[in-house]
């Protein structure tokens, strides 16, 4: 006699289907964009600050010439980056992934379908989309002021989209050695007095040994990248040369190439350095 052996089913039960790299970092983006909206200190360092700073030096420094117009036009746009990249980005993203650490977050979505690099690229979202709209929205308001408008804005646009990547990435980094959140005001010191100390004005008075060193760190690329993108020179060229000649567009775009490129590594190394040192659980 023989036994019927019960039919077994070899079909393997489907997974679940991973979403796209895309949808998982937009849905990411969109979390760490409420939590920003809804911390109101945020957003209003993030909105008002760098405006305001910006407008109050162009009214400072602008005359009933166009030469004075385009002079603190330049520097409101260099105000404004000051702001923007240590207050709206670089502070914001230090304090948002420090919390997220030691609230334990960080290590419950390194556990899921996400990645690394779309876990820390989301959390940069927030801060990056304000400031490269409110740049926008400072050009036009410049302009709308009486300034003449930008020599070539492809150094503009360098500036701010390598500006955030370079603070972007030394906020990671520096989270990395950051004990908690209320410990930022403190460790946030370092990057946020290199970033005044190499803004124009106060790179004039430096001896020219020194001078030539901060002249190639990324702060001082960015910020004179933005006054030749505006003026077709840097604030130090206009002080310490006796107001040296604007460049044209053209020559405005052979003259900060290399610059571009110089801040495209430093901006390259930045992430590199954030991604390995940022710490994802709570440091004991």
């Amino acid at each position: 006699m023989t036994t019927a052996t019960p039919a077994t089913n070899t079909t393997v039960p489907d997974r679940p289907t991973t979403g796209s790299a895309l949808k998982r970092f937009t849905a990411l983006a969109r979390a760490e964009s409420l939590q920003f909206v809804r911390n109101k200190t945020l957003l209003i360092n993030a909105t008002v600050v760098p405006m305001a700073f910006a407008l109050v030096m162009y009214f400072i420094q602008s005359g009933n010439d166009e030469a004075s117009k385009v002079d603190a036009a330049a520097a409101a746009m260099e105000y404004f980056l000051l702001f923007a990249l240590m207050f709206v980005q670089f502070y914001t993203v230090l304090s948002m992934v420090t919390t997220r650490r030691d609230e334990g977050v960080l290590k419950r979505l390194r556990t899921g379908e996400s990645r690394d690099v779309e876990i820390l690229a989301a959390s940069s979202v927030p801060g990056a989309v304000l400031t490269i709209v409110f740049t926008a929205v400072i050009a036009v308001l410049l302009m709308g002021l009486g300034a003449p408008g930008p020599v070539n804005v492809v150094p503009i646009i360098a500036s701010v989209v390598l500006g955030l990547a370079v603070v972007s990435g030394l906020a990671l980094v520096t989270s990395g050695f950051t004990k908690n959140a209320e410990a930022a005001q403190i460790t946030s010191m370092p990057v946020m007095l290199l970033l005044f100390a190499s803004m124009g004005i106060f790179r004039q008075l430096y001896p020219d040994t020194v001078a030539e060193i901060v002249d190639r760190t990324p702060f001082a690329l960015i910020f004179d990248l933005a006054q030749y993108g505006w003026a077709g020179n840097t604030m130090v060229d206009r002080i310490t040369e006796g107001g040296a000649a604007p460049l044209e567009s053209g020559a405005v775009l052979t003259e900060t190439w290399q610059m571009m490129l110089m801040l495209a590594v430093w901006a390259a190394v930045c992430l590199w350095a954030g991604a390995k040192y940022v710490k994802w659980d709570v440091r004991h």
